[in-house]
């Protein structure tokens, strides 16, 4: 046991040494806030696990807080979060045209019922503008989303 704590200790500081903490890998936050001056890959795990238990991401991009960026084309909350919650289901639903998660956009964007099949059309013949890079953030989604 105490071999492989010491083995441990050794891997966590090697990489903990070996690059500043990431905002494409944590994210905005209260955890990147207080992380950000630090470098290794632990202080990355603490930013990620800090953001994680207290849910500040949500508030941050709601709000434009701890260095998280808002959407600039649209002010509504319920869609802000439901966005950044659930962009990986999202982006597979706009991906086939249909799903649960994109009735639920379409629901928080006031889209009419007689409308959702153009709309949902359009967004997935759009699906590379509004997932744009992997490293796209919610914010961006929305304001492509809004943009079309």
């Amino acid at each position: 046991m105490k071999k492989f704590l010491s083995a441990l200790g050794g891997v966590i500081l090697l990489a903990s040494s070996s690059y500043a903490v990431n905002k494409e890998n944590t994210g905005c936050g209260l955890g990147y806030m207080i992380f950000k001056e630090q470098e290794g890959l632990v202080y990355e795990l603490l930013a990620v696990t800090t953001n994680g238990t207290f849910g500040n991401q949500t508030f941050g991009i709601t709000f434009g807080t701890l260095e998280c960026k808002k959407p600039e084309k649209i002010a509504n909350r319920k869609l802000e979060i439901f966005v950044a919650e659930n962009m990986d289901e999202l982006a597979q639903d706009i991906a086939r045209g249909n799903g649960i998660y994109l009735e639920t956009l379409a629901d928080l964007m006031n889209i009419p019922e007689e409308e959702r099949p153009q709309f949902f059309s359009k967004l997935q013949k759009n699906f590379d503008k509004i997932f744009s890079s992997e490293n796209v953030t919610s914010a961006d989604i929305i304001d492509a989303i809004v943009s079309l």
